[in-house]
């Protein structure tokens, strides 16, 4: 299902792109540039050509070629014989009107929920098959490299992704979509049994809670709560520790209250008559 324009979690999926595998190699120079961008999707910080062009499906020589002018547009960086994501992609995603609005409201939030529970505490959104993370505060004892803002993680095999798949209107057909591919396997706990994951969307959906443990990362435990954004539209925030520090009964209340101080901070934001509400209507009409 395509994401209408003018949405929240649309506008900033869209402003992150989609993965090579989801498109048509396009004829288009731009089509093309933005391929070579979304390779770096799957988490990977710096790439050699060869591998820029495998998995962006452009043509070595092309790749070589779009690569150079991506470097001098400040979209991508060069160091040595690799290529890395650019400064500037970081400043442009900043200025994602829906994006900004959510991760403003959010963050200060997300601090004194992380400041309360002394746990990683995340916002992300669906995007395909993953979760995309927005927003991520987490103390230097408990930074977890599975996780980075603007990083993805398969949604079958973590809280945030279990929570939207559940909730999400196309939900089961993304699930259909992710059990003809097979379920990705982060760690020997993660769910690879489709009906397993159908079973545990189904609770999530009725408690309007997911917790998962041992899924992502050995030895931890995360729970996430959903984050309404009008419509059908759901965000998902979660804090993630050691099993031992992450329990329904520990965590369920503060992230809740949490999630809703965020949905009134956006509501308020977005609302007719609030710059940010006015702008944001004029873009959808333009």
């Amino acid at each position: 299902m395509r994401r209408s324009e003018g949405t929240l979690m649309g506008s900033y999926a869209e402003a992150a792109g989609h993965t090579a595998r989801d498109v048509l190699l396009p004829n288009s120079v731009l089509g093309k540039a933005q391929l070579l961008l979304a390779a770096f999707e799957s988490g990977a910080d710096r790439l050699r050509l060869s591998e820029l062009s495998r998995r962006s499906g452009v043509p070595k020589a092309s790749a070589y070629r779009l690569a150079r002018e991506l470097v001098q547009w400040g979209l991508l960086d060069r160091h040595g014989e690799t290529y890395e994501l650019g400064i500037r992609l970081f400043h442009l995603g900043q200025r994602v009107p829906a994006s900004a609005v959510l991760r403003s409201v959010a963050r200060p939030l997300m601090t004194d929920l992380f400041t309360r529970t002394r746990t990683a505490v995340h916002l992300a959104v669906l995007d395909g098959s993953n979760v995309l993370f927005l927003e991520k505060i987490a103390g230097e004892a408990n930074v977890l490299t599975h996780s980075q803002v603007g990083g993805r993680l398969p949604a079958s095999c973590t809280a945030t992704g279990q929570l939207l798949l559940a909730l999400a209107p196309d939900g089961p057909e993304r699930v259909a979509a992710l059990a003809r591919d097979g379920l990705p396997v982060l760690t020997p706990r993660s769910v690879t049994d489709p009906r397993v994951l159908t079973q545990r969307l189904a609770g999530a959906a009725r408690q309007r809670y997911a917790l998962e443990i041992d899924g992502v990362r050995a030895g931890y435990a995360s729970l996430a709560v959903p984050v309404a954004l009008g419509g059908a539209e759901y965000a998902a925030l979660s804090v993630t520790a050691p099993v031992a520090q992450v329990s329904v009964a520990r965590c369920l209340a503060a992230l809740r209250a949490t999630a809703e101080s965020i949905e009134r901070g956006v509501a308020h934001k977005t609302a007719p008559g609030t710059a940010h509400g006015t702008a944001q209507r004029t873009r959808a009409a333009s």
